[in-house]
């Protein structure tokens, strides 16, 4: 079938990269308005988790497409990886000109393991929590240990490292490299990655420094 030839071609896994990089970075800008109500005390950041597991179809749903996504990104990425590798030059110009030798795009596979580490890390300690404790209360102990919070720092500035690169890849896979628009792409490659360590990480040394003893 035409169909998984295209797939199954450079284009196509680019395609494929781009798309689930796109659903990955929806993904977690949801999840940053969420947390994000951490701020707003644990009252209202209980109220959010409460109304979110009420619905526990639509997690597991959720949960399940977002795994096949993670699976997608991750066999993909590391093909495409080693295989630009191999190439003396890449297909696009404007791709080799902007990104290559940057210590971004020349560490993608490490800072996703690295990220995939994390998030092994975060999954076990909050989603398989005990559930007579609130979570609120969860993230509050766990972010209040210092080394545990660093921990989160250092794993989201490797995704503000990761994402500085992918967020300028995924938008020049769907074609938005026109010269007129490149300088406030290349500004949003930086505006997105730090507005996220700003947040996630904000959390975590909201309560490592103790600024969240009143939560």
């Amino acid at each position: 079938m035409w169909f998984v030839r295209f797939l199954t071609s450079s284009i196509g896994k680019k395609l494929i990269m781009a798309t689930t990089g796109l659903l990955l970075f929806l993904f977690l800008c949801t999840h940053l308005a969420g947390n994000a109500t951490i701020f707003m005390g644990s009252d209202v950041f209980q109220g959010y988790a409460d109304e979110l597991h009420s619905h526990p179809l639509i997690v597991l749903v959720v949960s399940a497409i977002l795994l096949l996504i993670f699976l997608a990104h991750i066999v993909v990425g590391l093909y495409l990886f080693y295989q630009n590798r191999e190439e003396s030059h890449s297909r696009y110009a404007v791709y080799d000109r902007v990104v290559k030798n940057s210590f971004a795009s020349q560490t993608m596979p490490y800072t996703g393991a690295l990220i995939l580490i994390f998030l092994l890390v975060h999954i076990t300690s909050f989603t398989f929590a005990p559930e007579d404790i609130l979570i609120s209360v969860t993230v509050r102990d766990r972010l209040s240990d210092f080394f545990y919070a660093l921990f989160y720092i250092v794993s989201f500035i490797i995704l503000a490292i990761h994402l500085s690169h992918g967020f300028w890849s995924m938008l020049q896979t769907f074609g938005l490299n026109h010269p007129r628009y490149n300088t406030l792409i290349a500004r949003l490659t930086i505006a997105f990655p730090l507005f996220f360590l700003l947040i996630f990480g904000g959390i975590a040394f909201y309560f490592m420094t103790g600024l969240g003893a009143s939560y």
